[in-house]
């Protein structure tokens, strides 16, 4: 039986907070979910699973009006909205279903408490762990920024303003982890890999997917935000995520999709 069951639409960069740090401490998931487009033909449950005819005609009862992110309707169970009552995802449940555990940094946390071996990256130090936090809740403000953003460029809506707004979140964010990397440390706490480290990364790939969008920015005569010449910026905080996104916890989740950012990123260059 796995440690934690995960919900989720995927790819979804912000699950490799969890799936990160699991590799990490010897963490067993179990993953369940499909890309954004197919979720509307699931039932978002704790046994979730992709919706049947007969789900559709004994289940309308369960079919919920969707918010953000999604358009349509979503089959969502009592249960589920008991243990997810902001109901959205990435949803995770403990083994027997009976706890609910949402936002993907608190996720990443359970992982970290769950641990069974390897490094302590939620310390059992009140201060460190507090720290810890700070970062953790600075990536919740700029994830906020980020998905505002993202999702205006997945429907249409992008414009000016929004686009302001997430250069200049996205401004604030590196100019906070370059500080914290000044002190030579080579981690944003202390001497050792946390979960800052690996929630700093999650965020960042996630922002990295504006890459799908060139074409609409440019439609909009519009810059990348996160464009090859950042690293010159921020040298120490791009160094360290190119750093952790090649390391072997890291890259199963991150490589094959940066891979693709980078082709997208590529083709805006030349476009």
């Amino acid at each position: 039986m796995a440690d934690l069951r995960i919900f989720s639409y995927m790819p979804n960069p912000r699950i490799w907070k969890a799936t990160i740090a699991a590799r990490l401490c010897g963490v067993s998931l179990d993953l369940r979910g499909a890309r954004p487009g197919e979720l509307a033909d699931w039932l978002w449950d704790f046994d979730a699973r992709p919706l049947t005819e007969a789900d559709r005609s004994g289940k309308a009862g369960m079919a919920r009006q969707s918010r953000t992110g999604f358009s349509g309707q979503l089959y969502k169970t009592d249960e589920f909205l008991a243990a997810h009552p902001f109901g959205t995802v990435p949803a995770a449940f403990s083994p027997d279903g009976g706890t609910g555990i949402f936002e993907s940094n608190s996720i990443a946390r359970a992982v970290a408490r769950l641990r069974r071996h390897g490094p302590e990256l939620y310390s059992i130090d009140p201060y460190k762990a507090a720290r810890i936090d700070s970062f953790l809740d600075v990536s919740l403000v700029f994830a906020r920024d980020g998905q505002n953003y993202l999702l205006a460029l997945n429907t249409g809506a992008i414009n000016d303003i929004i686009h302001g707004q997430a250069a200049k979140a996205f401004e604030i964010y590196l100019d906070g982890m370059e500080a914290a990397l000044v002190s030579g440390h080579g981690y944003l706490v202390g001497d050792e890999l946390t979960l800052a480290d690996i929630v700093f990364t999650a965020e960042l790939c996630s922002f990295a997917r504006e890459a799908a969008h060139h074409e609409r920015l440019a439609a909009q005569a519009l810059p990348m935000i996160f464009h090859d010449g950042v690293a010159a910026s921020y040298p120490r905080a791009m160094a360290h995520f190119k750093d952790l996104c090649a390391r072997p916890a890291f890259a199963p989740d991150i490589a094959p999709f940066m891979e693709k950012i980078e082709a997208r990123r590529q083709q805006a260059a030349t476009d």
